[in-house]
C-alpha cells in the first residue's frame, strides 16, 4: 500500500528554501537526471513566486539509478557542494546541464562555483555523503515514493499533476504545516 503521508519529518538538516515557520511546506523527492524533475522546478519556482515567504520548499534526493546512471553521482556532487555551503547553486547547475553529468563535468561545475576542489574531490572519492542520500531514499520509500518527482504538500502525498496551480491547490487543501 502506498503511504499517503511523509514518513520522515523535515529537520534543519534538510535542504530547504523559505522560512522554517512558513505556513505551507512542500517536500520534493527528485533525481538530477530525471527530465520530469527538471521540468517540475519551473513549477516550484512559480509556486514560490506566488506564495513568497509562506512557502518552505525541501528537496530530497531520490536517484533512480536503474534508469539514470549518473543520478547518484550527481546527488553526491550536490551534497559535496552543500558541505561547502553551495548546495542550491550546484543543484541549479546539475539540472541546467542534465546531459553533462560525468565526473569531469561535476568537477567543472565545482570549479565554476569556486568550491575547494580538493575537499570536493575527497568527498566524492570517499562517498562521504552516501549515507545522507541513502537516508533520503529510505525515507522516500517509507513514504511510498517510487518515482520522481514526488511531492508532499504539508506532509500529504500529492497525487495530481505537478503544475504550480495544482500544487497550490493541494497546499491550500491540506492542513498547514506546523
Amino acid at each position: 500500500m502506498v503511504s499517503l503521508h511523509l514518513a520522515v519529518t523535515v529537520t534543519d538538516d534538510d535542504h530547504a528554501q523559505g522560512p522554517t515557520d512558513a505556513p505551507f511546506l512542500l517536500v520534493q523527492y527528485g533525481d538530477y537526471e530525471c527530465p520530469y524533475t527538471r521540468r517540475s522546478l519551473a513549477e516550484v519556482q512559480e509556486l514560490g513566486a506566488e506564495l513568497g515567504d509562506d512557502l518552505r520548499w525541501v528537496f530530497r534526493n531520490f536517484p533512480l539509478v536503474e534508469i539514470h546512471p549518473h543520478a547518484l553521482r550527481a546527488a553526491e556532487a550536490a551534497e559535496a557542494a552543500g558541505a561547502q555551503g553551495r548546495f542550491w547553486e550546484m543543484h541549479a547547475l546539475l539540472f541546467s546541464h542534465q546531459d553533462a553529468l560525468e565526473d569531469s563535468d561535476l568537477f567543472r561545475y565545482a570549479g565554476e562555483l569556486g568550491l575547494h576542489i580538493e575537499t570536493f574531490a575527497a568527498h566524492l572519492a570517499s562517498g562521504a555523503h552516501l549515507d545522507r542520500i541513502r537516508d533520503d531514499i529510505d525515507g522516500g520509500r517509507q513514504s511510498g515514493v517510487d518515482g520522481t518527482p514526488t511531492f508532499f504538500t504539508n506532509g500529504v502525498r500529492h497525487e495530481g499533476p505537478y503544475a504550480a496551480a495544482a500544487l497550490l491547490a493541494a497546499l491550500r487543501a491540506t492542513t498547514p504545516a506546523t
